[in-house]
């Protein structure tokens, strides 16, 4: 059994009309949003969110985003998606996500994907190390 820390966030959402497609089917781009809705809960909950690397002098946009479909999502689901972080000794920020639903009281993988932030720092210009301040959050999560 691994002893290694997880930090996980989760966000529960219900399929919204306009993320469908016309069969009624989670249309492939709304992955994208739900993901960073996970992302938003995870940093709500253990203080990394984006007003607090603005703040820090830094921004982390999106370099890689990867989706898995397991199973077709509609109009109406409820759904969990959760967000994973994923250490790593690179100056970025990594996770893995999870999409399901409960269906006859049994979690039903819906979705995985994974995504890749970088560091910028304000004149947008790549960071080759990580900012003191990220490295002092992972030092704190004990990561």
């Amino acid at each position: 059994m691994s002893t290694e820390k997880r930090l996980i966030a989760a966000k529960e959402i219900e399929i919204r009309f306009s993320e469908v497609d016309s069969m009624g089917i989670v249309w492939h781009g709304s992955y994208a949003k739900y993901f960073e809705d996970a992302r938003e809960a995870f940093g709500v909950k253990y203080d990394l969110g984006y007003l607090r690397m603005f703040s820090e002098g830094v921004y982390a946009p999106l370099v890689k985003l990867n989706f898995n479909y397991k199973k077709s999502m509609i109009y109406g689901q409820k759904m969990v998606v959760e967000a994973e972080y994923i250490p790593t000794e690179a100056a970025k920020i990594c996770f893995h996500y999870k999409v399901f639903s409960e269906e006859d009281g049994k979690k039903i993988v819906m979705g995985t994907g994974s995504s890749v932030q970088v560091f910028l720092d304000k004149q947008y210009q790549l960071m080759w190390t990580a900012p003191e301040f990220y490295l002092k959050w992972k030092e704190f999560w004990n990561i």
